[in-house]
């Protein structure tokens, strides 16, 4: 293998790898992050929680009704 074969299989690999770092976002996670934003991700997450537990309500209201609901349906077929 000669030095030009070398060099251009080395330019080569380092495009693929710069290529798949954009792609995927590759970035070390830092202290980068501005006062601002650390409150907003604080506030994001508070969000989220809230709206889980809220899901979390409406999904046992809906099994709740639909329980009540096929139980009426049961009682009027006895009769």
């Amino acid at each position: 293998m000669n030095p030009f074969e070398m060099v251009a299989i080395i330019v080569v690999a380092v495009m693929i790898a710069s290529v798949l770092r954009a792609k995927y976002g590759h970035r070390s996670r830092s202290d980068d992050t501005s006062p601002q934003e650390q409150a907003e991700n604080l506030r994001l997450r508070e969000e989220v929680k809230e709206l889980k537990e809220r899901l979390k309500v409406l999904e046992r209201i809906t099994v709740d009704k639909e329980n009540a609901l096929a139980r009426e349906i049961d009682s009027l077929r006895d009769r």
